[in-house]
């Protein structure tokens, strides 16, 4: 979102003395206004709602050759054997 348009939309919302002092102490520590800040945790969380939506338009077709695919049976891969049997680097 480009910072220099001219922003005309409003947004109003209530909150709790609480959530309001939490979000300007936020705020405060990222050295914006509360509305920069809610602004743009509101459309951060916005965006990755709409990027965790998981609908496919497929043909009849395209569908039936997915679901195939996905009742294949799994062949090994050594390579994730490997690294599924390995430590995890915060156990090392």
């Amino acid at each position: 979102m480009a910072q220099t348009a001219t922003r005309k939309a409003p947004i109003n919302i209530r909150a709790l003395e609480a959530q309001r002092a939490l979000i300007d102490k936020a705020a405060v520590l990222q050295n914006k206004t509360r509305s920069e800040f809610m602004l743009e945790a509101a459309c951060r969380e916005a965006e990755n709602t709409l990027l965790d939506q998981r609908l496919f338009f497929v043909s009849q077709k395209e569908l039936k050759e997915f679901e195939a695919a996905l009742n294949e049976p799994i062949t090994e891969n050594e390579k994730i054997l490997e690294l599924l049997a390995s430590k995890s680097p915060w156990e090392k």
